[in-house]
This record gives structure tokens, sequence and C-alpha cells, in this order.
């Protein structure tokens, strides 16, 4: 991973707030659930796995900032309340100037970025909200709410310790010392006591929520401790647009426990919406029933952008959109949406869809010999299945499988699954074996072919 740079962004009452920016492409905008401490962050494996994974491996640039109050932001402030910390929200998008920024909150600042949203819907694009909560309405919680506030105002190491209990209750040793360690130091006793207060007895923000117009994905963990998993269900509940996906575990902190079921949905939910492009192909009527899923995936395109430059990658993007909806108008394919580096579509049929896969990769091959400074480089892979229809998109192991599939092929290839390979038999196609593939998130191997294009 990259070597993080801080910078500091200035609020409209004076406080400094620290931030960095990671990877390149869509900006995502990650607001801790507490405190938090970019310089620790950067020293833990925990950490960077995360941030690795949320950047989508750096093809997404992820910023993520200290609130005041903690980490390497203003520590001496006095007013660490929601409507403080959505004005640290607007300091760093306005710093950054920002036209468009997707969001993912969670836990105590999970309201402020509700509020930052229904205030500033031009400028979220999408809003992910993990393990969080409109307002606390638990009244056989309270007494031990007040302990708790109180053990932490009094003995920080002590409230600290039983805190992680609430957040990770079967954390090893190693693990719960490790957070302890991060808390104790990302922030006072004060700050953390008066955070926690206001989080349990003094925020309602649910007059913002049918406001939020933007695409809304809600998670959480069916048996966090911290708050439980209905706070999560009334949020998608009273919401326009939201999805909720709860997900398997008991660990409130993000970064711990199933991360790649996080990582799954919010990549699943952030490529949902070209950003880059308002002209796109045929869109899909999703029904359900068997769905041949292509994705493709520009190679390097990280790389590409630090090299050329901004307007140059982009317009390279363009080039590639341009050659893959070509394919899907003349093979009756239908584009699902834009993964950013990619697109994802659907087919009713396995040989059009192999055909189209040619078919992009012809066209790629010609662009290549025309602008061999700036070739376009395409990854694509091919599963078949039923998805899950939801709206305009599909979701499910079937898709799961096409994009790590497509991950797996390099620069030129056409990757496919077994089922696809059947489904296309007796059509003229040359395939070769690629063997039994492990793939990410799935147990068993997966056989895969190479399909001949180069003919």
């Amino acid at each position: 991973m990259e070597k993080q740079r801080i910078h500091f962004a200035h609020t409209s009452d004076g406080v400094s707030i620290a931030f960095c920016s990671l990877g390149q492409g869509m900006p995502l905008l990650y607001i801790s659930g507490w405190m938090s401490h970019l310089e620790l962050d950067a020293e833990t494996p925990y950490g960077e796995a995360f941030v690795e994974g949320l950047s989508d491996g750096g093809r997404r640039r992820l910023i993520r900032f200290d609130m005041r109050g903690s980490g390497l932001s203003d520590r001496n402030v006095e007013d660490i309340s929601v409507p403080a910390r959505v004005r640290d929200i607007e300091a760093v998008v306005d710093h950054l100037g920002l036209d468009r920024v997707a969001i993912f909150a969670w836990s105590m600042n999970g309201p402020p970025a509700i509020i930052y949203a229904a205030e500033h819907p031009e400028k979220v694009s999408h809003l992910i909200l993990y393990g969080t909560f409109a307002h606390q309405e638990h009244a056989d919680r309270e007494p031990l709410g007040r302990a708790l506030v109180d053990l932490v105002r009094a003995d920080w190491r002590i409230g600290s310790r039983a805190i992680v209990e609430f957040e990770h209750p079967e954390a090893d040793k190693d693990v719960a010392d490790w957070i302890n360690r991060y808390q104790r130091e990302a922030a006072s006793a004060e700050v953390a006591a008066a955070m926690l207060e206001e989080a349990l007895f003094g925020v309602d923000v649910r007059e913002y929520l049918p406001k939020l117009t933007m695409p809304t994905l809600v998670l959480h963990r069916r048996d966090d401790q911290a708050f439980p998993a209905a706070c999560g269900r009334e949020l998608a509940s009273l919401m326009p647009h939201a999805h909720f996906v709860p997900l398997p575990g008991n660990v409130h902190l993000p970064f711990l426990g199933d991360v790649d079921s996080i990582f799954d949905a919010v990549n699943d939910f952030l490529s949902s919406k070209d950003h880059h492009d308002e002209e796109h192909g045929p869109r899909m009527r999703v029904a359900p029933g068997l769905q041949i899923i292509l994705f493709t995936d520009m190679e390097g395109s990280t790389s590409l952008t630090q090299r050329l430059g901004d307007a140059a990658a982009q317009e390279m993007v363009r080039t590639h959109n341009t050659i893959v909806r070509d394919g899907l108008r003349a093979h009756e394919g239908s584009e699902i949406k834009h993964t950013g580096d990619g697109i994802m579509a659907a087919f009713s049929s396995a040989s059009g869809a192999i055909e189209c896969a040619m078919a992009i990769q012809k066209a790629c091959e010609r662009d290549v010999e025309a602008h061999p400074d700036a070739p376009v480089r395409v990854r694509i892979g091919l599963n078949a299945g039923e998805p899950v229809a939801e709206g305009e998109d599909l979701f499910g192991t079937a898709v799961q499988m096409a994009a790590r599939i497509a991950a797996r092929a390099e620069a030129g290839q056409i990757l496919v699954s077994d089922v696809v390979r059947q489904l296309a038999a007796g059509k003229g196609f040359l395939f070769s074996e690629e063997g039994d593939v492990a793939l990410r998130g799935f147990d068993d191997p997966v056989r895969l072919y190479r399909v001949g294009w180069q003919v």
C-alpha cells in the first residue's frame, strides 16, 4: 500500500482536521466510528488490510480523516457534538474540491454523516451506513450506558477495556490490548465520554432520513453487541432508497471479523452507477432466471492515471466504455452497471456473451495498435447462474463469481467458468483448460477455461 500523506483542512469554526487520501478513481469518504488516529491506523495490519479492501486495491480513492478531538486533528476543542462533526465532514469535502463523493460512515459517526448527506444531497452519490443508528430508545440498556459513560470519565484505562467487551466480545488478549491502546491514544477520556454520552442519550436524526435521496446501503452485523441490528433495520425502513444487508457475526468494529462480506457488499453497491460517463449502453430490464454475467476490468488503471494524468486516463476510460457498449449493442447484451474500471453486463445466451467478449478484445487490440502509448487492455470474466434481480441490478453468488473470474484473468484474456463452457458447447468456440482455481470468498475451487479469440 502506498505511503499515506497527512494534510489538514480547516472547519468554519477554526478547527484543523487531519486527512489523507489513497488510491485513484471514484472518491469514497471513510468516516470512523468513534475516535480515530491516522498514524496508528498505518501501524497495524488490521487498519492496512481494511484500507486496502475499501479502496478496492487502490482502484478507488479512499479519503480518511480524524474527527475533531481525536487523532492528528485538533484535540483541544470544546464542541465535539454531532453538528460540530458535520462541519468536519464539510471541511474535508470542500478542501478537496469534491463535486460528488460516496460516504462510508459507521457507529457514532453515522448521525453526522446522515445530517451532511441530507443537507448536501447534490454532493453525496452513495451513502453506506454500517453498525449505526438514528436514535437510541432502549430503556433497559440505559443504566448500563450511564455506568459506561461514568467509568470512561473516571478511569479511561478501565473504561476502554469495558468498551472492548461490546465492540469485540470474543477478542483474544492481543487484539483486545491493541483496541484498548488505540482508543486511549486516539482521544482523551473526556472526548470519549462526551461522544458516548451523546450517542446513547442525545442523538435523534430521524427527521433527516426521509431527505436522503441518494442510494443508501445499510450494513449491520446480526449480533452486534454495541448497537443492536434493530437500529440498522429502523434506519433502512425510514429512508426512501435504502437497502438493508444483515451480516454475520457479533463484532462491532468493521475492520475485524468477517470483513470480506463488507467489502463484497460495498463493491457491489458502489459499482451500481457510472460516475464518469452519462451515456450508458442498453439498460437491462432485470428478470429472474438464468443469466450469463460478464465483467470487464481495465488493466493498470491506477498506474495509468499516475503516468498519464487524470484527463488522459479518463479518456482511456471513455474509450473502454465505447468499445464495451458497442459490443453489447451488437450482441444483445445489457449493461447492468459501471464499476469504475469496467462494466458489468448480462446476456440470455452463453454464445452471445462469448461473442461479445471476443469482439471487445479484438476492438481493444485494434486500439492498442492505434494508440501504443495509451493502450486500453481489458480482462474479461464470465459466469452463469440465477442471480437475484432487484430493480435494474443483479446480486448474488453468480455475480460475485463472475467478478472474481475477471479479476483472475490477465490483460487480453477471456476466462469463463465451466458452466459457461458447457452452455456454449458445439458453437465452435476454442476453450483451453486453466484448471481448478481458488477464488476469494469461495470455499471450493472453480474450473476455469480460457477462450481463444486471436484467430
